[in-house]
């Protein structure tokens, strides 16, 4: 299934009070490869933003005056999104704001338009109980650098939460994601390629190391007063 990871930034923390979306960034994903087919747009929200919202994004309300309103973008994003499975850290926030604009112009809720939307945040909480699981400390935790992230940007962020769900999802991969689509399907009349493995180095243990093993075999024997299971010969075989 095509994915799109989704991020937004908003003017404030509160569509019904009437904070709007200022950019919009997302990033595709197609068997499990960035494709590059991205989507970004900054928008003018028609509105200032909060004090504290500015201090994360940055985005003034000069910058934004000539950039594009949201209604002039929708129509491109809905079909940019249409049938994907959606990726969102904290999900509510950003449908809350995308429905909101949507219903400003009678499109039906943004959920509809998709296939699916999943949570990392969610995911994230499952996997990791009781750990920070914001997009920085998941960035920490699988390793990758966010060292040029100054400011929230949703394009930014939405790359950096594409590389922390496939890094989230890696156990998921077949052994052949890396094939190819093509190369990683056998049809009936195909065998597939058996690799063949390294040759197996089979290092002998030393006379100190076996001496080391043989003095915790004695310990382990007195702890069960008799002999420890690895000194029991296992039973021959009635075949």
């Amino acid at each position: 299934m095509r994915q799109i990871v989704l991020d937004t930034e908003t003017t404030g923390l509160n569509p019904r009070s009437g904070d709007r979306i200022i950019e919009i960034g997302c990033v595709e994903i197609v068997n499990r490869r960035l494709t590059g087919n991205n989507f970004h747009s900054y928008i003018n929200p028609e509105r200032d933003s909060e004090e504290g919202a500015l201090a994360v994004h940055g985005l003034t309300t000069e910058f934004l005056s000539d950039k594009p309103k949201f209604a002039e973008i929708a129509a491109e994003l809905r079909d940019y999104v249409r049938d994907a499975e959606i990726i969102i850290h904290n999900a509510p926030f950003d449908l809350a704001f995308l429905d909101a604009e949507f219903e400003r112009l009678s499109f039906p809720r943004f959920i509809e338009h998709v296939a699916i939307v999943t949570d990392t945040l969610v995911q994230a909480k499952e996997m990791h109980p009781g750990k920070r699981n914001s997009l920085d400390a998941l960035c920490d935790r699988y390793g990758i650098s966010n060292a040029h992230r100054a400011l929230h940007g949703a394009l930014l962020d939405a790359e950096l939460l594409a590389e922390v769900y496939l890094a989230m999802t890696r156990g998921q991969n077949s052994l052949t994601i890396d094939l190819g689509a093509q190369d990683a399907v056998a049809t009936s009349n195909e065998l597939l390629e058996v690799v063949p493995l390294a040759e197996i180095l089979v290092l002998q243990a030393t006379a100190d190391e076996m001496a080391a093993h043989e003095a915790l075999l004695d310990r382990l024997d007195k702890d069960v007063k008799g002999s420890c299971i690895w000194r029991t010969e296992p039973a021959a075989s009635a075949n």
